[in-house]
């Protein structure tokens, strides 16, 4: 009994340090990172859902923050070191390397993949992850982030985006993509929406 008290103290207090350190770099730099408080764990394994483990390719993860989705996805069965976290914050950078020292953890620009994955910039992966809040920057931008992410994707794989507005951060015409509404999760706070983006 006593033992289980003290786990649930330290789940609790890394939960609140996660919170804490999302709302220190909300502060410093809002724009970078989005929100006040991290993604729900909920959220993060319906991110997470879509990687197809078996298929033997990595998995890119971009705007990883406390590391709750690089979390859900190595529980979904990835090896670490076939998992790819680009984040632009050198704090949350730093945080997900302590936490998952067999990942690939790469601080730079997610997006300017090219200069920021170096020698990895060739790799083609199974899926993108992104919590990079898109709604911070302008529409061609944003169009061509996911042009960019779909550029290392095999056909048909998908791109999931993570934002907190009521319609795509994307918009489908201009793209050689489709947009599909994946899932509206009311278990976050606030309520999350869930964006794939893919070739076909």
């Amino acid at each position: 009994m006593q033992r289980s008290v003290r786990a649930v103290r330290k789940n609790l207090g890394a939960h609140f340090d996660d919170e804490l350190r999302f709302l220190r770099g909300w502060i410093e730099k809002p724009r970078a990172v989005g929100s006040i408080l991290p993604t729900s764990a909920v959220t993060a394994r319906r991110m997470a859902s879509v990687i197809d483990v078996s298929s033997g390719l990595p998995v890119l993860e971009l705007g990883p923050g406390t590391g709750v989705i690089t979390r859900a996805i190595l529980q979904r069965g990835l090896p670490p070191e076939r998992l790819y976290c680009v984040e632009h914050s050198r704090d949350f950078a730093d945080h997900v390397r302590r936490l998952f020292p067999s990942v690939n953890v790469v601080r730079g620009d997610a997006f300017a993949l090219d200069r920021t994955l170096g020698d990895d910039r060739g790799l083609v992966f199974d899926a993108a992850i992104s919590g990079v809040p898109l709604l911070n920057f302008p529409v061609p931008q944003r169009i061509a982030y996911v042009e960019a992410l779909l550029d290392r994707l095999p056909v048909g794989r998908p791109v999931v985006q993570f934002t907190y507005g009521p319609f795509s951060p994307v918009p489908a015409g201009p793209g050689s993509y489709t947009v599909e509404h994946f899932d509206f999760v009311l278990r976050n706070v606030p309520p999350a929406q869930l964006w794939i983006y893919r070739r076909t």
